[in-house]
């Protein structure tokens, strides 16, 4: 064999090699960043490190002992301002009560975000139980548009029975926006969500 053609055949070999490594840097690359959110959403669905759940109906026991709940709020990589319309609420264990938020669209254009949420103490997660949020879908808001948010939430009773919770008077719920560019996204109208709530 000559050696042009040995060395034709080391150049394609190492085009190929430097081809795969590309591949799988990029490979890793993005598994790394969809890591979070998909941690994030087994966290959300199973209650694991602090993540609350969507709760299918209100409770059936309320309990005298009662909570302080804090709000958080924060926004990634997006242009809105969002904030807590109330920085905290005294709940009842057991007893569904209503938070908003505020979320104002500080662009030109429409631009669609979702919320990823969490509770502290993480030993709270399996307890706190959302009825309706603003968390649960996409939610897109109009140019320079300013929307409330309601969720619809209590803390289940067995967090008092909770070796790890029942010594801990105060949860707090945080949320963050990240953007998103999911073709599905559901509009969120611009209007206030209180009456229609208040309603429910």
């Amino acid at each position: 064999m000559s050696q042009t053609g040995l060395s034709e055949r080391e150049r394609k070999r190492n085009a190929k090699v430097a081809l795969i490594c590309a591949a799988t840097f990029f490979g890793m690359t993005g598994a790394a960043f969809a890591a979070v959110p998909l941690y994030k959403m087994f966290c959300q669905v199973t209650g694991f490190d602090g993540a609350t759940r969507r709760a299918k109906g209100e409770s059936d026991k309320v309990l005298g002992k009662t909570l302080t709940i804090r709000f958080d709020a924060n926004v990634r990589d997006l242009p809105w301002t969002f904030k807590a319309e109330q920085v905290s609420q005294e709940a009842r264990i057991g007893e569904t009560k209503i938070a908003f938020f505020k979320v104002t669209n500080n662009s030109d254009k429409p631009v669609t975000g979702r919320a990823l949420f969490n509770v502290v103490p993480e030993q709270a997660g399996p307890y706190f139980q959302k009825l309706q949020c603003f968390c649960f879908s996409d939610q897109t808001i109009a140019p320079r548009a300013t929307v409330d948010m309601p969720v619809l939430y209590y803390v289940d009773p067995k967090y008092a029975d909770d070796i790890d919770t029942k010594g801990k008077p105060e949860v707090t719920l945080s949320y963050t926006f990240f953007p998103t560019t999911s073709k599905e996204a559901k509009a969120a109208p611009v209007k206030d969500h209180r009456a229609a709530t208040a309603g429910d």
